[in-house]
């Protein structure tokens, strides 16, 4: 008896450490509440409604997997909204991973004045969607934009762009490139490249190593890492387009750029299905991570983490 009692009090710790313990405990319960009122709760929410049919302002009525049933075989948007992403996120996430480090790369050198092009680099991703939108819409203006203007002093006749069905996917890549490209994910690799050690690429010029051999063997397996957390945020950034097309385009011309995102957002708040928009969401969130979790499987083959 005497050992279970001395375990009990071991096991609560001295008055000292259960006052601290809960101290600490209100002191986080604003946390704790806010993330059970305004995430976990509404989390379980929308997957109960993901099984019903539910409109604003009516009552549940339960369907079961009713709804999952609809996006996959019935709804005549959900695939091509879903290929659209897809295209969008390839194109989108390979370029911008690729353009973002170069610019670091470039802005990693020890030059007079870095600081300068560095911000430079940086300001179009402090650009806010809306005026980036309203800005890209005039100057891909078919008639009256910057861009076809310009084109036509050197003989091409600009396409229409955002009013085109064949270049509105590209016109929002290009859209999200310009305001991505120098921004966080740019900042990410400028960090990952000063960790990597110039002992190691002078070694590597002694042995007779030239740039781009010292690029390939050197800097990227060093910063590999950071090329792969740079694609994980870009896959999960591209597959949530929204912003850009729903002011840009709103899904238009002839459904061109109507992303998954969009169609999402219409169902629940044009529609308001709110049980089929829920249905949706939860497959928006099993494909993220499906994505994720096989980009980080598959990354034993090519990051390189011995390096400390």
């Amino acid at each position: 008896m005497a050992s279970q009692v001395s375990s009990r009090r071991s096991w609560l710790g001295t008055p000292l450490q259960r006052r601290e313990a809960i101290e600490g405990y209100l002191w986080i319960s604003p946390w704790i509440i806010g993330f059970i009122v305004f995430s976990l709760g509404p989390i379980i929410a929308s997957f109960y409604l993901s099984l019903t049919r539910y409109k604003i302002g009516g009552a549940p009525e339960w369907l079961g997997l009713a709804n999952y049933h609809e996006a996959f075989f019935i709804d005549k948007l959900f695939w091509p909204s879903l290929w659209r992403t897809a295209y969008f996120s390839i194109v989108s996430v390979v370029v911008g991973v690729i353009l973002s480090l170069l610019a670091a790369m470039l802005l990693n050198q020890n030059i007079k004045g870095k600081t300068v092009f560095r911000a430079l680099y940086y300001l179009p991703s402090l650009t806010p969607v809306v005026a980036l939108a309203i800005l890209w819409q005039w100057l891909l203006q078919p008639q009256q934009g910057l861009v076809n203007y310009l084109l036509s002093f050197v003989g091409i006749q600009g396409p229409g762009w955002l009013t085109d069905r064949n270049w509105a996917i590209p016109s929002i890549i290009l859209i999200t490139l310009w305001s991505t490209v120098g921004g966080g994910r740019m900042i990410i690799f400028l960090a990952g490249l000063q960790g990597v050690p110039k002992e190691l690429h002078e070694a590597a010029d002694m042995d007779g190593a030239n740039g781009w051999q010292r690029f390939r063997n050197v800097t990227v397996p060093l910063i590999s890492p950071v090329i792969l957390f740079n694609f994980i945020l870009g896959i999960i950034g591209s597959f949530s387009v929204f912003s850009v097309a729903y002011i840009a385009t709103a899904g238009g011309p002839n459904y061109a750029t109507w992303f998954f995102m969009l169609h999402l957002y219409y169902n629940a708040f044009s529609y308001f299905q709110m049980g089929y928009a829920s249905a949706l969401a939860w497959i928006f969130f099993v494909l993220i991570f499906v994505l994720s979790y096989l980009q980080i499987k598959l990354s034993d083959r090519w990051v390189y983490y011995e390096f400390s």
